[in-house]
């Protein structure tokens, strides 16, 4: 912000008939704004998910999705406060996690809001960090395509499937403690639809002529 306003100074400086340069467009501010909001919704109930962890290799996924997104963060607001490549680039985030789902239902206890703020555990926790990386990879999605700075429209379209993988990853962290159970279709009704479609020949289509009249 501080650069813009220098550039804002400059620009006035040289004549006051000139419109000042801008990199940022006015619809691209506020979904910038909202993402930069929501990471640092996501930073600030770490925090506060931290304090709850009993398991100590949730508490390091944790962490290390902390540690990703406030680097994640700052060359986020970098990159949006002066429209111009941040100090680095952006990082490739790589789980813990083995990619090895379980499938298949166990029995398991009904579920129910808890009742007090002492029945918040582990579950709950993760299924918290779950929820909020799954929409922070959309509301990134959504915002790239409305992005017009090309810096920070990288910025935000590179950190996608960063986001992705770290639901992925809380998703196996679940998935091994049957707290995300995975149902599968019979075997004759999976095949049926996994032998629904086939492939089509890769060539390109012909113009056709422009048969409107003018």
């Amino acid at each position: 912000m501080k650069m813009q306003n220098q550039m804002y100074q400059q620009g006035m400086q040289q004549s006051p008939n000139m419109q000042p340069i801008v990199n940022h467009g006015g619809h691209e501010i506020f979904e910038a704004q909202e993402v930069i909001s929501g990471m640092i919704g996501i930073l600030n109930q770490y925090q506060m998910y931290n304090q709850f962890i009993q398991d100590q290799e949730l508490s390091s996924i944790l962490l290390h999705q902390y540690s990703f997104i406030s680097d994640c963060y700052n060359i986020m607001v970098e990159s949006f406060s002066t429209g111009s490549k941040p100090s680095h680039g952006t990082k490739v985030f790589n789980m813990q996690q083995s990619n090895d789902v379980v499938y298949g239902l166990k029995p398991s206890q009904p579920q129910k809001p808890v009742q007090s703020i002492n029945e918040i555990g582990d579950q709950c926790i993760s299924s918290f960090m779950l929820g909020q990386c799954k929409s922070m990879a959309g509301l990134l999605s959504v915002s790239a395509c409305e992005i017009t700075n090309p810096v920070l429209r990288r910025v935000i379209a590179d950190s996608v499937p960063n986001f992705i993988e770290m639901a992925y990853e809380v998703f196996l962290y679940q998935n091994k403690h049957h707290y995300y159970q995975v149902p599968q279709l019979q075997q004759n009704d999976m095949n049926q639809i996994l032998h629904a479609y086939t492939t089509t020949p890769t060539q390109q289509m012909s113009q056709q002529p422009n048969l409107v009249q003018q």
